[in-house]
């Protein structure tokens, strides 16, 4: 029986970093959701921003599902790290999300829509 690798512990994390994280947490597999959206559902308003930065502010074998969250028009945002947005792309076309010719993704059809 294969050992699963321990996520390393998300230890001293800034309160509203652990809202964003909780809200992440819930979009399910197959959808997105904006930075914006993220930061309402956390009781963060206006404030997309700090969600990429906590998104960024995330260990490498974080368990976080950071790739479902992408901007306003449905893109993936680009990353200051070589290849972290293509990495993205690839993590969502293999949970079924689609791109279309111009690298967008349909909201209406993808976007995850909280209770």
């Amino acid at each position: 029986m294969k050992r699963r690798r321990r996520e390393p512990p998300l230890r001293d994390v800034h309160p509203v970093y652990r809202r964003i994280y909780d809200v992440v947490v819930a979009i399910p597999r197959g959808r997105v959701a904006t930075y914006g959206q993220v930061a309402a559902v956390a009781g963060l308003p206006g404030r997309a921003r700090q969600v990429g930065y906590a998104l960024h502010a995330l260990p490498l074998r974080s368990r976080v599902p950071w790739q479902r969250v992408v901007n306003s028009a449905g893109m993936v945002s680009i990353r200051s790290e070589a290849g972290g947005d293509e990495r993205q792309r690839e993590a969502l076309a293999a949970e079924g999300i689609m791109f279309d010719q111009r690298g967008r993704i349909d909201l209406h059809r993808f976007g995850w829509r909280p209770r």
